[in-house]
């Protein structure tokens, strides 16, 4: 049906991430709206944007137990009776008075500052000495959050768990949000249609699409015939906004999933520069208004490419990726040159060693470059897969051929993107997995 571009060379990862967000942008345009609870708001993408509709605070609070008064006069203050608490309307104080007040109380009207309890000498019922403090001190001060008509949410954003946290505060309890991707997953394969061989891609794929904030869906297997392979693509797009297909990715005589969507609708491209993974696809089928990604068999592979280049297609973002800092624990060679090789680590050192996957980043939130890592002195990066490892695949060069169907480099806590050689003693920058996963 189509022409396939970019089909006969390898492109960079950042182009072809750009081929991706356009496909974004055109399904997200199509989706209709849900509204959703807070509590369900996760991975979620806004379809409207949201104004604060009051101040926030709408007035001045103590975040501290102690007394309220006016820093611009002077100790002694008389001490009003009572104390003022979270839920009271607190009566205005004159001038040269204080008042009790617990964390979260509303500031009386004569009152600017708050010192601690502790801080505080009271004797005969007046406060008769204490900090010097100005206007301010341990108060929350009048829509100093956000100010009536703030545009906080813009449409189009992905929303993270702590999202809940100032929606809520606006007085929100639901918000209006896109429709979720329908994703089909098939699988290509005699092997693994007839059974000989298992399909290792489909779940681990469809726990990542789930991840993303999106709804696969498995639909089977078909096996090595190109009219099958097609006919099923055409069946899931038209009741699918994303199907994805695995293996039959290569140039081999049998590998069909490119063709298939070649036939189907236009292949922005086919190969991308990136080791182990290289032969992704992304394609527009228009006649379904639908998108067609095509990932590689090998599942460590799989797993690669589709978290660097698909991931934007359902979560919006693009690099940069947050990093670990560590220290190479062994050399690594790399093959030919123009490529981003994807070399999974373990780490171990610094402050102990980081639980599998986790470094300290929630993988539901949205994170920038440079946060949410836990490296430090002492923090190493092993090479899993060299032969010094628990995983024996290479020794002096990088194989991503045999990494990419080892099933165990997936024990790694997270990988190194690089384009060049690296030793022994290198300061590395690690991608937790939790960071794209």
């Amino acid at each position: 049906m189509s022409t396939i571009h970019d089909g006969d060379d390898l492109i960079r990862r950042e182009r072809a991430v750009e081929h991706v967000l356009a496909l974004r942008s055109a399904l997200v345009d199509d989706l209709g709206t849900d509204s959703v609870a807070l509590d369900r708001i996760a991975g979620r993408v806004l379809a409207e944007p949201v104004a604060a509709p009051a101040d926030a605070p709408p007035a001045d609070f103590a975040t501290m137990d102690g007394y309220a008064f006016d820093a611009t006069g002077s100790y002694p203050f008389r001490l009003r009776e009572g104390e003022t608490f979270p839920e009271d309307e607190a009566a205005a104080i004159d001038a040269g008075e204080a008042v009790r007040i617990a964390t979260g109380g509303r500031l009386p009207d004569g009152a600017n500052a708050v010192i601690k309890r502790e801080d505080a000498t009271v004797e005969d019922g007046v406060l008769a000495a204490g900090p010097d403090v100005g206007p301010g001190t341990y108060v929350y001060g009048r829509a100093s959050n956000v100010a009536a008509g703030e545009t906080l949410f813009e449409p189009g954003e992905r929303l993270a768990p702590r999202d809940a946290i100032l929606l809520g505060d606006l007085g929100l309890e639901t918000v209006a949000v896109r429709e979720r991707f329908s994703v089909g997953l098939l699988a290509t394969g005699t092997e693994i249609h007839e059974g000989r061989s298992r399909d290792l891609d489909s779940a681990m794929l469809a726990n990542l699409i789930r991840s993303w904030g999106h709804e696969p869906t498995y639909e089977g297997s078909v096996p090595d015939d190109f009219e099958r392979v097609r006919d099923r693509v055409a069946d899931l797009a038209a009741t699918h906004d994303v199907v994805v297909t695995t293996g039959g990715t290569s140039v081999g005589r049998k590998d069909y999933a490119v063709r298939a969507l070649a036939a189907l609708g236009d292949v922005l491209f086919h190969r991308v520069r990136i080791r182990p993974g290289k032969p992704l696809a992304a394609a527009r089928l228009p006649d379904h208004g639908a998108v067609g990604l095509a990932v590689p068999g090998k599942p460590v592979g799989a797993h690669a490419v589709t978290t660097l280049v698909a991931r934007p297609l359902f979560v919006g973002r693009p690099d940069p990726l947050p990093t670990v800092p560590a220290t190479l624990a062994r050399d690594v060679g790399l093959g030919p040159e123009g490529f981003d090789y994807v070399v999974p680590v373990t780490l171990t050192g610094g402050d102990g060693a980081v639980e599998r996957g986790a470094a300290d980043l929630d993988a539901g939130e949205d994170t920038h470059e440079g946060e949410g890592g836990t490296g430090g002195p002492g923090r190493e990066a092993m090479p899993l897969g060299h032969v010094d490892s628990p995983l024996s695949v290479y020794e002096g060069t990088f194989d991503p051929s045999v990494l990419s169907s080892s099933t165990r480099a997936t024990r790694a806590d997270g990988f190194v993107v690089t384009r060049e050689a690296l030793s022994a003693g290198d300061e590395v920058s690690v991608v937790p997995y939790a960071a794209v996963e």
